[in-house]
């Protein structure tokens, strides 16, 4: 099992990244700021400072449809901000 899913790449994350430093990762939901924080120094090889993580909970929707009322869900997610040291750097773009 993997605690990193994969990186965020948006917008939003980037800028972050490029100004504060900080990188923005989905995460398995039961994953906690230490296995967090254990996993990205040991793929990326950075020290981190801080971990913040921010979890979301499924979106359920309801579709009206000649058959009946169709119930559906999405997965629930977990998102970390991962703050590194000052000097490292985490490439995204490298394994492309």
């Amino acid at each position: 099992m993997s605690i990193i899913i994969k990186p965020i790449i948006t917008e939003k994350a980037t800028s972050d990244s490029e100004l504060n430093n900080r990188y923005t990762f989905l995460v398995d939901t039961k994953a906690n700021k230490v296995e967090i924080k254990k996993a990205v120094e040991k793929s990326y090889g950075v020290n981190v400072n801080k971990v913040r993580t921010m979890n979301y909970g499924p979106e359920r929707k309801t579709k009206f449809t000649k058959t009946g009322i169709q119930h559906g869900k999405t997965n629930a997610l977990k998102k970390a901000i991962v703050q590194v040291a000052d000097g490292d750097v985490i490439d995204f773009y490298s394994n492309l």
